[in-house]
């Protein structure tokens, strides 16, 4: 089987696991609150990466990294999985799968209003398009396509969603900057992330006794949205001849996500959520994707 082939395979599958994570996400908080999901998912997630750790052959890594590299992991931590995912997993306590899942997958968008505003960076016509067809989308979605009537299932709910995407783009730009291995750095992030988690469960979770099917989604959560399915996007982007011939394939993941919340959950979608997050996803692509983007997908140089 060509590298390309297994490429394109590792990426379907990590799409399809990724799309299914916001269904698992209301099935646990139906069973615990958001705390004691957040400490049993990044439990879960801080084994997996360390077996993946030793799997690889990359352990020793570990002992190579300086002291500000720790700092630097520890300060990441603290961001993702603690802060971020604490305010994820607010938002989907409060709102439908089907809202929380596209207010928080404005990240992208966002990143552009940070570039702008606080990197002073030029985004151009195509980042203002962006930020214009986001906010759209958003709107659509908060308000039920009726932004006259403010019917909103929550704002604590939106406010949550919306900062998670602000969180996640903040942590995603800090991210880039450190050049250390993926796995490793993923790792050392949800480990030194354990130890707000833990006081947090500790001092202010209402610590539940889920039943075997809670138990399913919460390890679900930890096994595949904060660990396998990470890796299986970094073996798809190693194994592709350029990252734009499966990129396009992340943004099948929400559509989807709306499928399994349908099939799953049980939530009735509203055409609105299509809609707005179709405004969304149409934003993101018109800041990223340029004319080499299509050279790239045709294999063309």
């Amino acid at each position: 089987m060509k590298d390309q082939t297994k490429a394109y395979i590792f990426a379907i599958i990590a799409v399809i696991i990724w799309s299914t994570v916001a269904s698992a996400f209301k099935i646990s908080l139906g069973y615990v609150d958001h705390i004691q999901l957040l400490f049993i998912a990044s439990l879960t997630s801080v084994i997996v990466l360390f077996i993946i750790l030793v799997v690889q052959g990359k352990l020793k890594l570990l002992k190579s990294y300086t002291w500000e590299d720790y700092v630097l992991s520890a300060l990441l931590g603290f961001i993702n999985p603690f802060v971020y995912y604490l305010v994820l997993f607010g938002a989907y306590s409060l709102l439908p799968a089907q809202e929380a899942q596209p207010l928080n997958y404005t990240w992208p968008i966002v990143l552009v209003v940070i570039s702008f505003v606080f990197l002073r960076q030029k985004i151009g016509w195509r980042g203002f398009a962006a930020v214009g067809m986001g906010f759209v989308g958003v709107i659509i979605i908060f308000t039920h396509g009726k932004p006259w009537a403010l019917e909103l299932s929550s704002v604590w709910g939106v406010i949550l969603a919306l900062l998670s995407a602000f969180i996640w783009a903040t942590f995603w730009t800090l991210n880039l900057k450190d050049k250390r291995d993926e796995v490793a750095k993923l790792f050392l992030n949800f480990a030194f992330g354990m130890v707000p988690i833990t006081i947090a469960f500790v001092l202010f979770s209402d610590i539940r006794i889920a039943p075997p099917q809670g138990w399913a989604a919460l390890v679900y959560v930890g096994l595949f949205e904060m660990g396998v399915t990470f890796v299986l996007w970094l073996m798809a982007l190693k194994l592709s001849k350029t990252t734009a011939q499966i990129s396009i394939l992340i943004y099948l993941s929400p559509f989807l996500s709306l499928v399994f919340i349908a099939l799953i959950v049980g939530e009735k979608i509203l055409l609105s959520t299509c809609v707005g997050l179709a405004f969304i996803i149409a934003g993101i692509l018109v800041q990223k994707v340029d004319p080499k983007w299509f050279k790239g997908v045709m294999g063309k140089k």
